[in-house]
């Protein structure tokens, strides 16, 4: 699988609601930092990460545009949360790097923090 397929498999398996899938696609020691917020370390931090969120009745991630070079994976993306009966939408920036293993060992989420707080107000 290449980097930008395991991208599009790691999206597609939240965008399914399939996040035991989405943790395995994860290095054990996987940073996932949603900058400006600090970051997740490993996936069990990852987890803790989504249990913080509201229940979750729908989650789409729409990607946009994606590029990939060597290891390293680009998306422009809309994530949405159905939260509940409302959609909430952030747009965003996110960089993946792949490890030797296939796994998403680094994720970076770059998005405004003013739109995520008015969304999940």
């Amino acid at each position: 699988m290449t980097p930008e397929d395991t991208v599009k498999s790691f999206l597609a398996a939240w965008s399914r609601g399939d996040l035991e899938w989405a943790y395995r696609m994860m290095a054990d020691d996987i940073v996932w930092h949603n900058i400006p917020m600090e970051p997740a370390h490993g996936v069990e931090a990852c987890r803790a990460l989504m249990a913080g969120f509201p229940p979750l009745e729908g989650i789409d991630f729409e990607t946009h545009h994606i590029a990939a070079s060597g290891s390293i994976v680009m998306t422009e993306r809309t994530d949405r949360f159905l939260i509940g009966g409302r959609w909430r939408n952030i747009r965003l920036m996110g960089i993946f790097e792949i490890n030797a293993d296939g796994c998403i060992g680094q994720w970076r989420d770059y998005f405004d923090m003013a739109e995520f707080q008015r969304e999940f107000a």
